[in-house]
């Protein structure tokens, strides 16, 4: 399904994958308001359509945005309340690149009537069909699955300390989704050795996964924040690497297998 906002691919399977921050477009018009470097779109969610593109082999849904999170972030709560109070955050239309500076030109930062015309065009369709598509794959098949897929630069000292772990495993600290679930993700990300792993630590879930994470109602939702290091190289010109995807896809794919294979009790 094609849309000005977003791509859906219909699966046959109760999984569907989320990309919400792998769009790169910006609009001319807000381009020209932005700081150059901003064109360069750098704190996108770098190559994830390709990086899960077997994800509809497996026969899951993926849904993919078109615009940059410079537009509108789509894994923030459309009220923008902070997803980690007392620690740096970007707001649901960012004014700050990841390193902490400023996004706009002086003075052409959104009004707040500016941010809430943005939720009605670009975040509020995307989150009507990543509703409605969960509500497809329920009744279909009793119970709906959803991986929200992310990535980001190892290192962001505005953001964090140090650098981040490799793969970062959220589940809003187990509300998410069923606690059989959590556990057989989680065991499966701590049985191998190549990548650093956490669950529910720095990253628990963003508004997605805390919001449509509803397992009492057969809704399970798990994020995942894996560093652009296992894939792709972190400087700019950003590139994919071939060599470094090849050894991380076939983890991310036995991980949405586990989901597929898992049930609720």
């Amino acid at each position: 399904m094609n849309d000005p906002v977003y791509t859906l691919q219909r699966g046959r399977t109760p999984l569907l994958v989320s990309l919400p921050h792998a769009g790169t477009h910006i609009p001319p018009a807000l381009a020209a308001r932005l700081q150059p470097r901003a064109l360069q779109v750098e704190d996108t969610d770098w190559f994830l359509d390709q990086l899960y593109a077997f994800a509809t082999e497996l026969g899951a849904s993926l849904i993919v945005p078109r615009h940059s999170r410079y537009v509108v972030d789509l894994n923030r709560p459309s009220d923008n309340q902070p997803m980690y109070a007392g620690a740096n955050n970007t707001e649901l239309c960012p004014t700050r690149f990841f390193t902490g500076d400023a996004l706009y030109r002086d003075g052409q930062a959104p009004d707040a009537a500016e941010v809430q015309q943005r939720v009605a065009t670009y975040w509020q369709p995307y989150h009507d069909a990543l509703r409605d598509e969960l509500a497809r794959l329920k009744a279909a098949h009793g119970h709906a699955l959803l991986f929200d897929g992310h990535s980001i630069k190892s290192r962001l000292p505005w953001l964090f300390d140090g650098k981040l772990p490799d793969l970062n495993l959220g589940t809003a600290s187990g509300a998410a989704c069923a606690p059989s679930l959590r556990d057989a993700l989680a065991a499966l990300l701590q049985s191998q050795s190549r990548y650093t792993v956490a669950v529910d630590g720095r990253f628990k879930g963003g508004h997605i996964t805390r919001h449509y994470g509803q397992p009492a109602q057969g809704v399970h939702a798990v994020q995942l924040e894996q560093c652009w290091s296992t894939y792709m190289r972190e400087t700019a010109p950003f590139t994919w690497d071939a060599a470094q995807a090849s050894r991380v896809q076939p983890l991310l794919r036995q991980l949405l297998q586990r989901m597929l294979d898992w049930s609720p009790a």
